[in-house]
């Protein structure tokens, strides 16, 4: 079983302006309502390659409720916290002559929701891959996911993360991009074969794959083997970037957990 784990969900409300003048209204030609949040992202396309996932985190509010409701009318299984107070954040996306954000910041996160959250992950044993990503609410410590994969430790549990800080607890999967490992390393790669000695860094410090997504110039996997694979982006029209990073996360899980060799 994949376990996806979003901390901090939204609603991400997608406009289409006709023009974006500061000062001014601006009307919109149409707009769309996605459920977003890494962890949900990475459920949701794992659930169109058809393989069982359980969407796990906190939601909170009218906007939570409709998180919920829109995951089981996707068909996708989940066990979620309800906040008592507060609500899901909701993300504006303006999508015009160059794609503009507004990013909610969340709601209060109550100690005691956090632990009902770890009661509930007790359902995540042997054999199974917990994917731990996305933002953190800043009412939670920064490194609640190394806490959460203590508690779970020796349970024979995959994990794959998003955050390089969390290599110690070796998991399965590291996704970080090219610009995050830059950081990371005071550092700018820019292709996938400039990224290779960082990766070799990050699986020295504990992760046993490392993937590193490079935009149009392509990716890399460094697998646990110790295997460089590189391969080329398709040549596409960029539309919107937004959940690249989860499809890939997902996409590899899906095939990685029903057998499939890296190099394929």
């Amino acid at each position: 079983m994949i376990y996806t784990m979003t901390l901090n969900p939204a609603l991400d409300y997608v406009m289409h302006p006709n023009t974006l003048d500061m000062g001014f209204t601006n009307r919109s030609s149409s707009e769309e309502l996605h459920c977003g949040g890494n962890g949900i992202n990475v459920s949701t396309l794992l659930n169109e390659l058809d393989k069982v996932t359980v969407a796990m985190g906190i939601v909170g509010g009218f906007t939570g409720e409709y998180l919920l409701s829109d995951l089981q009318r996707q068909g996708i299984p989940s066990n979620f916290v309800k906040l008592d107070s507060g609500f899901t954040r909701i993300n504006v996306k303006l999508n015009g002559i160059v794609m503009t954000m507004v990013n909610g910041n969340g709601p209060r996160i109550p100690e005691k929701k956090v632990d009902e959250l770890l009661e509930r992950m007790d359902v995540v044993g042997a054999g199974d891959t917990l994917v731990l990503t996305g933002s953190i609410p800043s009412s939670l410590p920064e490194d609640i996911y190394t806490r959460l994969m203590a508690q779970l430790a020796g349970r024979g549990i995959q994990f794959v993360v998003d955050a390089p800080e969390a290599i110690k607890a070796q998991p399965f999967l590291i996704k970080p991009n090219n610009h995050e490992v830059g950081r990371i390393f005071g550092a700018s790669p820019e292709t996938p074969e400039e990224c290779i000695p960082f990766a070799k860094k990050l699986q020295d410090g504990g992760a046993r794959n490392v993937i590193v997504s490079c935009g149009g110039a392509g990716s890399l996997l460094l697998d646990e083997y110790g295997t460089e694979h590189i391969v080329p982006t398709a040549k596409i029209r960029l539309v919107n970037a937004t959940g690249a990073g989860d499809s890939m996360v997902a996409g590899f899980l899906a095939k990685t957990t029903a057998g499939y060799d890296y190099d394929t």
